[in-house]
């Protein structure tokens, strides 16, 4: 089997006013007709980092102007071999200001609001479920490194690698 590429990415978890989390419902690959927050690959040629990357995707598809202040970087994590087709190095980022109103549709999917509890109910990546939103609901306003072996045909396995600050 030839190795696997290696993939970079950043998702960033918006609110609006209420509380209730931006998510999108995706039109293409990766996670096509599932609800996810939103995010995208980084640049790499032209060397631009997650928290860059962050700001550019947030105002590219939601229409919302942020800064690096407005972002806090709480997880990274990697996940091996997803869906059998890459790897992925994540980082995982929530925005402090929030979101005026439900972004218009764009190519990538039409967006939501949905309150934390109707997360659990809707059509989500199975690692967005057993890692991603345990992750946010633990550690957002912390940092948390973390390693996914997402191997198909076994069930995801999540594990610590670091928390910052250490837990009492």
């Amino acid at each position: 089997m030839p190795p696997l590429p290696y993939r970079i990415a950043v998702l960033v978890f918006l609110e609006n006013a209420a509380g209730e989390h931006l998510l999108l419902l995706r039109a293409k690959a990766p996670n096509k007709g599932a609800w996810s927050p939103i995010g995208g690959k980084l640049e790499l040629a032209s060397g631009e980092s997650p928290f860059e990357c962050a700001v550019r995707e947030t105002f590219e598809e939601t229409g919302l102007r942020i800064g690096v202040a407005d972002l806090h970087l709480f997880s990274m994590i990697a996940e091996k071999a997803y869906e059998g087709q890459s790897h992925w190095l994540m980082f995982l980022f929530r925005c402090r200001r929030p979101l005026p109103g439900l972004p218009p549709d764009i190519s990538e999917g039409r967006f939501g609001f949905f309150s934390r509890k109707a997360v659990e109910a809707l059509a989500i990546p199975e690692t967005d479920r057993a890692a991603l939103w345990p992750t946010y609901d633990r550690y957002r306003e912390r940092f948390v490194a973390l390693r996914a072996d997402c191997r198909p045909g076994r069930p995801v396995q999540v594990y610590v690698e670091e928390i910052t600050p250490a837990p009492d």
